[in-house]
């Protein structure tokens, strides 16, 4: 085999590297070395709170740091808390690159906060069969807000919302109507109403609609470059998927349950140590919940009072009487609990009513359990030897001697029995047993 001189290849490698780290130390990479272009993705579904806010800011965050060319919030919310929408709208304003809001999946809606988020986007876009609108402020604590409060709220939305439709050059007046009359329109609708700039099938579809558009932003325009860019979806993580379950008003529901038995039956058994535990980590996790939520301390006190009542009934002789009064407490508190006219942040039927309805079977099955027990005869003590069938050992005429229960007894009895036969004991005194010889069948 003929010898082949390698040493140009190995030159040319050599040559490569070296040009290759020289461009890299002075901040300069190659075309063929150069990061393909991406769009960062955050998708959002469920209720505005303080953990959407908190997962936006950071998923914009990191398409800033990492150069993204824009970040796509895929949307579909039935409203929420105004503070967090707030705090969503602020940090969409100052960024730095397009924020393009799209409401999905089809079925999907941005309803309430999600009308203001969507608006205020760089870039607003609905999927097929997606629809908006229903931004009317609804009562959000305890009490009932007065005509004249309920007025300063409209009034103010409808000037927050106003003031983002303007900047972004969207129908002001419809925004208006969306708060103050409630209106919902559907894709096509808001499309023809300048609501929304475009309606996308599918996330594909939607970056080639947005290929060659101009953006304003604080730091100047920015034409975006879409058409051929790699998309990635940036996680909630583990801490903030936790924290979005925990928001759930029948999860808060569930835990304060759970946590409000835990406490009392620690009290009621000192040193049993697990219900203790684990009720009061269920109550410090469902006031976190609750934090969040527009929460009737009437209600509060009606569920406490009925679980104690519930639980006082198996250890407190009433005829069933705390168990009916605990039981109503229980349900008035669990529909009192939560007090808003929005209807996502409202404790579900189909959660009230098992856990009503399993808090009362166990309290009852409890109670006749104690029921049945005092109705049982003795088995242990001297009440236990009643009843029960010895043989007699001496004549009873009327005093003699019974065995029964391996024992040898002193017996009395008012009618003669002789050694052998059968009595059954129907009292004792002191160390004396009373016993009348034993029925025959037949006789």
């Amino acid at each position: 085999m003929p010898f082949r001189n390698h040493r140009p290849r190995f030159q040319f490698l050599h040559v490569l590297i070296t040009i290759t780290a020289l461009l890299a130390a002075l901040g300069v990479r190659p075309p063929a070395l150069q990061a393909q272009p991406f769009v960062l993705l955050a998708t959002y579904e469920g209720v505005i709170t303080p953990v959407s806010a908190e997962y936006i800011h950071d998923a914009l965050r990191s398409a800033q740091e990492s150069g993204a060319q824009a970040l796509i919030i895929r949307l579909n919310t039935p409203g929420g808390l105004d503070a967090s929408m707030r705090l969503i709208i602020k940090d969409i304003t100052i960024a730095d690159i397009p924020v393009v809001v799209y409401v999905s999946p089809s079925s999907g809606r941005a309803a309430s906060a999600g009308v203001f988020i969507t608006m205020a986007a760089h870039v607003a876009a609905m999927a097929p069969g997606t629809n908006i609108g229903a931004a009317h402020p609804v009562a959000m604590g305890g009490t009932e807000m007065d005509k004249t409060m309920k007025e300063k709220v409209e009034n103010d939305s409808v000037a927050y919302i106003k003031t983002i439709a303007e900047q972004r050059g969207r129908n002001v007046s419809w925004a208006e109507d969306a708060v103050r009359k409630s209106l919902s329109v559907t894709e096509r609708e808001a499309v023809k109403l300048k609501i929304v700039d475009l309606i996308a099938e599918d996330l594909p579809a939607l970056l080639k609609q947005l290929e060659g558009r101009t953006i304003a932003l604080p730091n100047g325009p920015r034409v975006l470059r879409t058409a051929h860019v790699t998309l990635r979806e940036f996680p909630m993580g583990l801490r903030l998927e936790f924290l979005k379950t925990l928001s759930d008003p029948n999860i808060a529901y569930l835990l304060m349950t759970l946590g409000t038995v835990g406490l009392i039956a620690e009290l009621y058994n000192p040193g049993a140590i697990l219900p203790g535990v684990v009720g009061a980590v269920s109550l410090i996790l469902a006031f976190y919940s609750l934090q969040s939520l527009p929460v009737n301390y009437a209600g509060v006190l009606f569920f406490i009072l009925g679980i104690v009542m519930l639980i006082l009934e198996a250890t407190v002789t009433s005829f069933g009487l705390l168990a009916i009064g605990g039981i109503i407490s229980m349900f008035l508190g669990s529909v009192m609990l939560i007090k808003t006219d929005a209807q996502f942040l409202q404790i579900s039927w189909s959660i009230i009513l098992p856990v009503v309805t399993l808090a009362a079977g166990l309290t009852l099955f409890m109670v006749g359990m104690g029921m049945k027990a005092m109705r049982r005869p003795a088995v242990t003590g001297r009440e236990e030897m009643v009843g029960m069938v010895g043989i007699v050992k001496t004549a009873l005429s009327p005093q003699g001697q019974l065995a029964v229960h391996g024992e040898l007894w002193e017996a009395v009895s008012e009618l003669p029995l002789q050694p052998g036969e059968e009595a059954e004991v129907t009292g004792i005194e002191g160390l004396r047993l009373s016993v009348k010889p034993l029925s025959k069948k037949g006789v």
